[in-house]
């Protein structure tokens, strides 16, 4: 489900993204590109430098938009835990 998810945003708005995320978060997104694909992110978003936290903050609601949209057409399944550990399966 997080592969399907990544492959529908940006590389730009999941680098923002997780940027500002907390590191269970990008872990977990990290965790699931192949080794390569995560270091390259990683290096982008370290190049990325400070970025304001509103730019964060839509790259996220972007992320999390498109992951609503596909868990309501059936092609991810969003499991429910406690708000900062919900995670998208």
């Amino acid at each position: 489900g997080v592969q399907t998810l990544m492959r529908q945003i940006d590389r730009d708005t999941l680098g923002r993204a997780l940027k500002g995320a907390s590191e269970p978060i990008r872990e977990f997104f990290l965790a699931n590109m192949s080794s390569r694909a995560a270091k390259n992110m990683v290096d982008d978003m370290e190049a990325l430098g400070p970025i304001r936290l509103k730019d964060v903050e839509e790259a996220q609601g972007r992320v999390v938009v498109t992951a609503k949209a596909l868990s309501a057409k059936g092609e991810i399944r969003i499991a429910k835990g406690r708000i900062e550990e919900e995670m998208v399966g």
